[in-house]
């Protein structure tokens, strides 16, 4: 009964310290050392031997490797801010994080979302957003067909006596790119903006 109390508070204090003392803890030995030092002379053969693995919690329940689909949304930010380039992107910066970006990432996951991993570790994002007045910020393709599967793009529109705005859309291949699916738009000025990449 004695050795089911030592190994319950074993695994209580492990449990309470997060696993900072685990069971088989230096200071356990010690304390189980001593003991049997004591009870050897007084019992002879019933001794049984536990060993306690502690693991982790986080390597169960928590993957520790981004995913595909993390790493096309951050080097779709990437593109994104390369394309705005200096001129512009401190001024729209924050409107685009919060209104334009979350956007990206869905439409990025609802049209991938049923792939298989095999068929994601294929995608790769054009790494060269258009400069001037170009509409194209990034592309994601097959790598083995070199073939968009989807395309994102912003346009600079200017509407009456409103001002500048930057239309930002994206075509899928499904429809052979005619579609604009629109992501939102972000309000300039009234003044020209810069050109892009500038």
């Amino acid at each position: 009964m004695k050795k089911w109390w030592q190994k319950s508070l074993m695994i209580a204090v492990a449990v309470l310290t997060l696993g900072v003392i685990s069971p088989n803890h230096l200071i356990w030995e010690t304390l189980l050392d001593e003991k049997a030092h004591s009870n050897s002379q007084s019992s002879t053969g019933n001794d049984k031997q536990y060993s306690f693995d502690w693991i982790d919690p986080s390597e169960l329940y928590y993957d520790t490797h981004p995913s595909i689909l993390d790493t096309v949304h951050k080097a779709a930010e990437e593109q994104a801010y390369l394309k705005f380039g200096t001129k512009i992107g401190p001024v729209i910066q924050d409107e685009f994080e919060t209104a334009i970006l979350p956007n990206i990432q869905r439409a990025i996951d609802l049209h991938f979302a049923g792939m298989d991993t095999e068929t994601l570790r294929k995608l790769a994002i054009s790494e060269k957003p258009s400069g001037d007045y170009s509409e194209k910020i990034f592309h994601i393709y097959d790598t083995e067909t070199s073939k968009d599967a989807i395309r994102f793009h912003v346009r600079t529109e200017k509407k009456p006596l409103e001002g500048f705005f930057f239309n930002f859309h994206y075509h899928v291949a499904e429809d052979n790119f005619q579609k604009h699916i629109a992501l939102g738009d972000i309000y300039w000025s009234k003044n020209t903006p810069p050109k892009w990449l500038s």
